[in-house]
């Protein structure tokens, strides 16, 4: 549920340098006959060059590390780290069945002696990579590395781990993106597809959250079982309570940030809440004289947009923000909403959607569908969608119910629709029976939410409050989904670890956070 990529969410890429080694690692001082032997070398032939060191390697546990850079999508930037080979069963009910090579890396902390305890970042999606999504919160997690590794693990079907990538069917000349109508009998042939690719590569029916935790804590002891500080971001906040549930002793403190409660059935609430969000949006410009006078009631407008498309669909142009080229799209309802939701993940671009949508009920949608593209082009790099069908399809589809209350959103019920049509012909892995309990623990658990988050609102932080008896639950105003890199979030984050005493944070450097303004033109907010 994470979008991440060059968007306005994510800080930007950060390279973790590891450091030079002491200049004494490598030399030792010279002695009185070493000082005679340099001098008649000064008039001796050069020599020839020495074969390079062999690479310093880094032992954890039963692992030998060596350094490794962590590429990023579409990038040349990368992350120093160290990595090593690591393989799990894929179905680990049978030792016998095919070994599959997970990627993990760890960024190696500052300090001389770092702390026994070790970070873990848990990604988003579900479908994200933690060695790619790093760059998205190495800002927030960068104070934790003066005493502390941090440790990235691609889950299972995702990144460089085993990774469930269908390649998509070429689209036919002239065929630009219709989706004036959902077919569903074309999203189940989309996904059988996908599947025979899959074929002979990976079983769909082991890329679940639970054997992720397997795999997780596999990792844990191969690198000398450390305890670990979880940081979940949106999906991964299943990850992380999942794995406290099953490794309660393996776990020394939790951040949760975009909260997913173990009882939400992934997708049941996605038209409710994205609804409630625009209207506390547009709200604010309601409230504005500026935005008010220059736009009316935007949240009307998008309905009556939505209304006219849904009637009418149809081609537009619009140059593409990346080649400048001019490319058609079919604009219909469902392309309206998919645009607006990802606009809405985002306080910098939730902030443009009242001048966005007004200019494309007027005809020009350059801005909306230009800035969709970059959105959804960053999202599709980042996101495995054969690994999230695992996971919601194992874990979450036959408790979706059909939500009639939900046609007259902007949402509707098309992702729900969508995510059953995928389910009925992808195979289901295990699910255990106490999956969707809720978290029950005494450890140290920080929870974050942003005021105007369109997946995980702020009630669903609450909900897991109830059932943790040393926890705290932060609400960042005017902020969206994911905030921990948001304002002075990193450092109430390095002092929870370092304290683990959530209620004696002192967060009143939060009341500095306010909403982006709206822009009442592409220049910006009024003065």
């Amino acid at each position: 549920m994470s979008i991440k990529g060059r968007t306005a969410v994510r800080i930007g890429a950060v390279v973790i340098g590891l450091g030079a080694l002491a200049w004494n690692h490598f030399h030792a001082w010279p002695n009185a006959d070493d000082a005679a032997k340099e001098t008649v070398a000064e008039s001796a032939p050069i020599a020839a060059p020495k074969t390079p060191a062999k690479p310093e390697t880094w032992k954890l546990g039963s692992l030998t590390l060596t350094p490794c850079e962590l590429g990023q999508p579409n990038s040349g930037l990368s992350t120093a780290a160290w990595c090593a080979p690591f393989e799990v069963p894929e179905n680990r009910d049978d030792p016998r069945s095919r070994k599959i090579k997970l990627k993990f890396g760890v960024i190696r902390s500052s300090a001389q002696l770092a702390s026994k305890d070790m970070v873990v970042l848990l990604a988003g999606g579900p479908g994200q990579a933690a060695t790619e999504n790093w760059p998205a919160v190495a800002g927030a997690l960068q104070p934790l590395l003066a005493h502390r590794h941090v440790l990235l693990l691609d889950q299972r079907g995702t990144g460089g781990s085993n990774p469930l990538i269908c390649k998509a069917e070429e689209a036919p000349a002239g065929n630009h993106d219709d989706e004036s109508h959902f077919d569903a009998n074309k999203v189940r042939d989309e996904a059988s597809r996908c599947l025979k690719q899959l074929d002979g590569k990976a079983d769909p029916r082991y890329y679940t959250t639970t054997v992720a935790v397997q795999d997780l804590e596999d990792l844990r002891q191969a690198l000398g079982a450390p305890s670990f500080d979880l940081v979940g971001v949106s999906y991964g906040t299943r990850m992380a309570q999942q794995y406290l549930m099953r490794h309660a002793d393996a776990v020394r403190s939790v951040i949760l940030d975009g909260v997913v409660p173990n009882g939400l059935v992934l997708g049941e609430d996605f038209a409710q809440n994205l609804d409630a969000a625009l209207k506390a949006q547009f709200a604010r410009c309601t409230s504005d004289e500026a935005c008010k006078q220059r736009f009316g009631d935007s949240y009307q407008t998008l309905y009556q947009l939505r209304d006219a498309l849904r009637a009418n669909p149809h081609k537009v142009s619009f140059r593409d923000p990346q080649n400048y080229q001019t490319v058609q799209r079919v604009l219909s309802e469902y392309s309206l909403a998919s645009v607006v939701r990802m606009f809405a993940y985002s306080p910098i671009t939730a902030a443009l959607l009242p001048v966005s949508i007004d200019a494309a009920a007027h005809g020009d949608v350059g801005p909306l569908l230009g800035q969709a593209k970059l959105l959804s082009g960053d999202l599709s790099d980042t996101m495995n969608g054969g690994m999230q069908s695992s996971v919601i399809c194992s874990e979450d589809a036959d408790l979706l119910t059909p939500r009639p209350q939900d046609a007259h959103t902007i949402l509707g019920t098309r992702m729900i629709d969508a995510l059953q049509a995928v389910c009925t012909v992808w195979p289901k892995g295990t699910r255990p029976a106490d999956f969707h309990e809720s978290l029950k623990s005494d450890k140290p658990i920080l929870l974050l939410s942003g005021e105007y988050d369109p997946v995980t609102p702020p009630r669903y932080g609450d909900e897991v409050l109830k059932g943790l008896g040393n926890a705290r639950h932060l609400v960042l105003k005017g902020q969206g989904h994911n905030v921990i890199n948001a304002g002075c979030a990193p450092e109430l984050v390095k002092h929870f670890v370092e304290d683990l005493a959530p209620a004696k944070l002192n967060v009143k450097c939060l009341d500095r956070l306010h909403a982006t303004p709206q822009f009442i033109d592409f220049n910006g907010a009024a003065p």
